[in-house]
């Protein structure tokens, strides 16, 4: 038995200790929010946050992980789509179909944690997550536009 932190809530998850944590957050736990791509750690569609840091669950066994570690996914981020990071992607239109998306919102929540203003050299640098579609252009819009409502928001 692994007891884990997802979002915020302590849960006992009886798996293999190698199952990666993809599967456990999929499949135990019914966050589908997380996708399956690549299940090499490429194409980021799995990118959930770890104590704050974009990890790719893909490829990350849970026995890698402890219940003082915080997990959030997608769904965690916040309980009513009210992120910086969400809104601006509302706002901008930014997925086609969607399928990386969680993954990429989840990369540019932990992007401007550690840096709340970006330069287009660091959102090229840390969101390395694959869009099939071709949306980067509007995804680098995104992170500058929640980066600008973040720091509004943050002036309060």
């Amino acid at each position: 038995m692994i007891q884990l932190n997802i979002n915020g809530v302590a849960r006992d998850i009886d798996v293999d200790p190698e199952t990666p944590l993809l599967w456990v957050l999929r499949e135990q736990a019914g966050l589908t929010g997380t996708k399956f791509g690549c299940g090499i750690a490429v194409c980021g569609a799995c990118t959930v946050q770890i104590d704050g840091v974009a990890a790719r669950s893909c490829v990350m066994p849970v026995s890698a992980l402890d219940a003082t570690q915080r997990i959030v996914t997608i769904e965690g981020l916040s309980t009513d789509g009210g992120h910086p990071v969400q809104q601006a992607w509302l706002a901008l239109d930014v997925p086609q179909c969607g399928y990386c998306q969680a993954g990429m919102i989840m990369a540019a929540a932990a992007l401007l944690e550690t840096n709340p203003n970006p330069t287009d050299d660091d959102i090229n640098a840390e969101i390395t997550n694959i869009c099939r579609c071709g949306t980067y252009n509007r995804v680098r819009a995104a992170i500058k536009l929640a980066a600008a409502n973040g720091s509004e928001t943050n002036k309060g």
